[in-house]
């Protein structure tokens, strides 16, 4: 009886605290979700390598793609960079704008 009671007792306790547990595990948010968004059309390739899963060599492309094209329309156009595929780019969708390039006034 006493057994069965501490064996019911650890399995509460046990209950209680895997929420708890669960919360301490949680990862903290991406710090580039909190920046401001990368404009795709603008932005170097150091900034671009701050965007998750963005490394140098792709971030390259990325700049190397905007050249090529004129710029970026729609964000969906991420996708034509080579290493970029739909679940990188879903992952990128909320953390980069389109904007126009900057011209010099006249």
């Amino acid at each position: 009886m006493i057994r069965m009671m501490t064996v019911t007792l650890l399995v509460l306790g046990l209950g209680a605290a895997a929420p708890a547990a669960q919360e301490a595990r949680r990862d903290p948010p991406p710090a580039a979700a909190a920046a401001a968004p990368v404009n795709l059309n603008t932005a170097s390739i150091a900034e671009l390598e701050t965007l998750p899963g963005i490394g140098k060599a792709t971030a390259e492309r990325i700049v190397e793609y905007r050249q090529k094209s004129g710029g970026f329309k729609k964000i969906e156009k991420l996708m034509n960079v080579q290493g970029i595929g739909e679940q990188s780019f879903l992952k990128l969708k909320a953390l980069v704008v389109i904007a126009p390039p900057k011209t010099a006034e006249r």
